[in-house]
């Protein structure tokens, strides 16, 4: 695997007051990604109106490569809402800590429910299914 190839995700927050342009922000990714526009943005997960992991409100995760990350951030951006981006490693309490970067506020994370160092069941799923 090369660097560009790596894997990432990302999880975007949203409230019931900003649920709307959650939702509209996750029909713009499948967009992008179904036109290949974004060739490198392999999967758009369903709104988790509840706690979900480690994420205490609710959330959309999508799974990209690194090459994906400028276009990725991009529409982040643009959207408003609070988001959690970070490689996908064989550590996943790094890669919700250290290696992660904000968007917005940062949003207190239940860190307990973290996979601990050298096993990752995101690893799995990658491109294939959310929480």
């Amino acid at each position: 695997m090369t660097e560009q190839d790596a894997p990432y995700h990302a999880h975007l927050y949203y409230v019931p007051e900003t649920r709307a342009v959650a939702e509209a922000t996750r029909l713009r990714l499948i967009e992008r990604m179904e036109s290949g526009d974004i060739p490198q943005l392999l999967f758009v997960g369903q709104l988790k109106d509840g706690k979900a992991g480690p994420h205490p409100i609710p959330q959309f995760e999508i799974h990209y490569t690194k090459a994906a990350l400028p276009s990725v951030l991009r529409l982040i951006e643009e959207s408003g809402l609070t988001a959690l981006v970070h490689p996908l490693t064989d550590d996943d309490l790094a890669d919700h800590t250290s290696l992660a970067h904000w968007i917005g506020t940062p949003i207190e994370l239940d860190l307990s429910t973290l996979d601990p160092p050298g096993r990752n069941q995101g690893v799995a799923r990658f491109a294939k299914s959310d929480f």
